[in-house]
């Protein structure tokens, strides 16, 4: 199997622990992503709509890198800071995938770092 490491500088640089993304066996594997600024590595925005198109916006780069679009994802997954933002978040992510929109899980995790309301990682047809 082959594997290749994504990396843009049109998103935001993951910590060193991890890849922004991995391309292998026909798929692309993204990292959660926040929803950084890529040249700034700040939070945009400070509600859970602003946020999650931010990192829709990042996700939508780490892709484009590799020739593919937010249409080739088929998997999502999203970690909420508070459960209370799951309607925001929601309404944001129609507008996103207002079509055939990928399976999808969700959680409810302590991530708040820097005012950071969501994260989402998704697999994409490579």
């Amino acid at each position: 199997m082959t594997r290749t490491i994504i990396h843009t500088l049109d998103a935001p640089a993951p910590p060193p622990t991890y890849s922004q993304a991995v391309k292998a066996n026909g798929f692309i594997f993204v990292s959660g992503t926040g929803p950084f600024d890529a040249a700034t590595g700040e939070v945009v925005g400070d509600s859970i709509g602003l946020q999650t198109a931010q990192c829709f916006r990042n996700i939508g780069a780490i892709l484009a890198s590799e020739g593919r679009t937010l249409d080739d994802v088929v998997s999502a997954t999203f970690i909420l800071w508070d459960e209370a933002d799951f309607a925001g978040m929601n309404a944001e992510w129609a507008k996103w995938f207002p079509t055939n929109p990928p399976a999808r899980q969700g959680a409810k995790l302590p991530i708040h770092s820097r005012g950071q309301r969501i994260s989402i990682a998704v697999i994409a047809v490579a």
